[in-house]
């Protein structure tokens, strides 16, 4: 990997146009990334101000840490509350992220000189007939295929994968104008405390993510169904909140399979890495991410995942065959998760070498990163090349790992 040489000198006012934050109960994978680089960019000794949208019982200003945070309107009529603000304010910041969810904030059309990026977690193509009804599914897509990169082409991009860069070029935007910024990982400071869990004593599968009906949480209700009776025992694990939360549950009565899905709720960090560290296996049977966070979080417990290489992202966070397994169709995925299940062996190698490979992802480097996309549309620094993550490299110089960690992780 190669990082420009320099950074930003001048403290930067930096304006997030996003759609959510990380207290709105509808936040996601997004938002994570969102708030995080904000934090690095503050640690940099930039002034950083989000803003997105309002909820039930939110305020509408506050500060996560030294991250200031405006909200108005609604996840619909927040967009043109956007545009407003940077009408209004333009004068105040230097540079505009506009994180394009679907559709973005439209920010050049009000920005005047003051610089933009978009940043595109990934393409919305699917989604939108997954979410919506026909009409409001073919508007999402014409605004984002051909209205948003037409508004966007003097605007310079970021996104998470390469997977979604390729599919950007589709919509007409030069690669050569979207820089790459690997999202980071979260490593809770007890990370080998949790390594010293065991396992959980019937096989489980554990989603991680917003309940909603694109991420497909009723294909894994599947599996347990479709395999009741060679893996009789074999339980699901549902973490996270969202509105589909009722009809996944319904989908698990409807197949007879109810007392062995266990939906979590939300839950507190603590009980979210408990669960990632004795699952057996991470299922994401999305059928669209921009990178697939869950999949490197599990990672760092040395869990394997399984998810679908069309998905996009997780083709770049899961190395196939080597920290978990990517499928091609719904009975390859199902096929993929009872191996896992089935093969001690291959879960333990598996996780090992997923933990060293989440290892190396890290928000610090991710905000540095994007700081340095910044600088580089400001005239202030250079651009960096993508990075280029050798897990071979990595395996050849991680130190022995200790005996513990030897016997109980992926065990």
């Amino acid at each position: 990997m190669t990082l420009s040489t320099t950074s930003p000198k001048q403290r930067l006012r930096v304006l997030y146009l996003s759609w959510r934050d990380r207290e709105n109960p509808e936040a996601g994978g997004a938002e994570t990334f969102t708030e995080r680089t904000s934090e690095v960019l503050t640690q940099q000794g930039h002034e950083v101000t989000i803003f997105t949208a309002s909820f039930p019982g939110a305020s509408p200003r506050t500060r996560h840490g030294d991250v200031r945070v405006l909200r108005r309107g609604s996840k619909f009529s927040v967009y043109l509350h956007g545009m407003l603000h940077v009408l209004r304010h333009r004068d105040d910041y230097d540079v505009v992220l506009d994180v394009q969810n679907g559709v973005p904030f439209w920010a050049p059309l009000v920005a005047g000189d003051l610089p933009v990026i978009n940043i595109v977690h990934h393409v919305h193509r699917e989604q939108w007939s997954a979410v919506f009804g026909p009409k409001v599914a073919r508007l999402g897509w014409l605004l984002e295929s051909r209205l948003a990169p037409f508004v966007y082409r003097r605007s310079r991009y970021v996104t998470v994968s390469k997977s979604t860069r390729s599919e950007l070029e589709e919509l007409g935007v030069d690669p050569g104008r979207v820089d790459l910024v690997y999202s980071g990982n979260d490593r809770p400071e007890d990370l080998d405390a949790y390594a010293r869990l065991e396992r959980t004593e019937a096989p489980t599968m554990l989603f991680l993510g917003r309940l909603v009906p694109h991420k497909h949480v009723e294909q894994a209700v599947d599996i347990l169904a479709s395999r009741a009776m060679s893996h009789p025992d074999l339980e699901l694990h549902v973490v996270g909140g969202g509105y589909w939360e009722d009809a996944i549950a319904e989908h698990a009565r409807a197949r007879g399979v109810a007392d062995r899905v266990h939906l979590h709720g939300f839950v507190e960090e603590s009980r979210k890495h408990e669960l990632l560290a004795r699952a057996w296996v991470v299922v994401m049977p999305s059928h669209k991410e921009g990178w697939g966070l869950t999949i490197v979080e599990a990672g760092l417990h040395g869990t394997p995942a399984v998810a679908y290489e069309f998905a996009g992202g997780p083709s770049e966070s899961i190395v196939h065959g080597r920290t978990g397994l990517l499928a091609d169709s719904v009975s390859e995925f199902e096929d993929h998760v009872i191996r896992l299940v089935d093969d001690h062996a291959m879960r333990r190698d598996l996780g090992r070498t997923a933990r060293l490979y989440a290892s190396s992802f890290d928000w610090v480097r991710a905000g540095r990163r994007l700081e340095s996309v910044i600088g580089s549309v400001l005239g202030l620094t250079d651009r960096y090349r993508d990075d280029v993550i050798d897990l071979d490299a990595l395996i050849a110089t991680r130190p022995e790992p200790r005996r513990t960690e030897l016997e109980v992780v992926a065990s």
